[in-house]
């Protein structure tokens, strides 16, 4: 333990808000407390990002026809996505995937434009614009499961249509449909591992020293 470590009740805090964090489908309609919903995009903002570019940009979705629009352009995906898994089509439509049209707050997510002029620590990495708005996801989902509040990631959707539909400039980029909402408990385990179409690797079998993983 070093002397910078956070006392044993607050370090344990931040094991918990990571192990019992939920990609939520299921939400109730109560509306999200303006105040917590600036916390969460806060925390968000403060996600660290290469060459501090900080290249998200949050649209928050308050028209109810603009979000039906929304929900259309995921449903169609979502439709695509079923006859593209094959064999597993009927097993996918049986999953609830999204919960646009029920939870209390709609974010969509996305990459800014002109992320050409940043280089720094792009060079030889560009997509690391996309880690960077990806920690800046994390941030806002842990701080939202220790206000009680669930997060879904929805990522079915044609980029371009959603880009048109938002009026995005060119260069800009959706990369998240962020459903956020109360919900009326969390699930146990994550939802695709709880309905057995997936299950969590073993840790042991990712990790490696001086090598690539064997069996990988």
């Amino acid at each position: 333990m070093t002397a910078h470590a956070y006392p044993d009740a607050e370090r344990a805090a931040v094991y918990r808000v990571i192990n019992e964090r939920r990609d939520m489908r299921h939400f109730l309609p109560d509306p999200v407390d303006p105040d917590v919903l600036a916390r969460l995009l806060q925390a968000a903002h403060h996600a660290p990002s290469v060459g501090f570019m900080q290249p998200w940009r949050f649209i928050r979705i308050t028209d109810r026809p603009l979000r039906e629009r929304i929900h259309a352009l995921v449903e169609q995906e979502r439709r695509a996505t079923a006859t593209a898994l094959g064999e597993r089509e009927d097993e996918f439509m049986k999953l609830k995937v999204e919960g646009v049209l029920d939870c209390g707050e709609l974010l969509v997510v996305a990459l800014m434009d002109r992320r050409e002029q940043h280089i720094f620590g792009r060079r030889t990495l560009p997509e690391m614009d996309l880690a960077s708005v990806s920690c800046a996801i994390q941030n806002l989902w842990l701080a939202a499961r220790a206000e009680g509040l669930g997060v879904g990631w929805v990522s079915l959707f044609e980029p371009e249509a959603l880009k048109q539909l938002l009026g995005m400039p060119a260069g800009s980029r959706p990369v998240a449909i962020l459903c956020i909402g109360h919900v009326e408990k969390f699930y146990e385990q994550p939802m695709l591992q709880q309905e057995q179409w997936a299950t969590r690797a073993d840790l042991a079998q990712l990790v490696a020293d001086n090598h690539w993983p064997e069996g990988e």
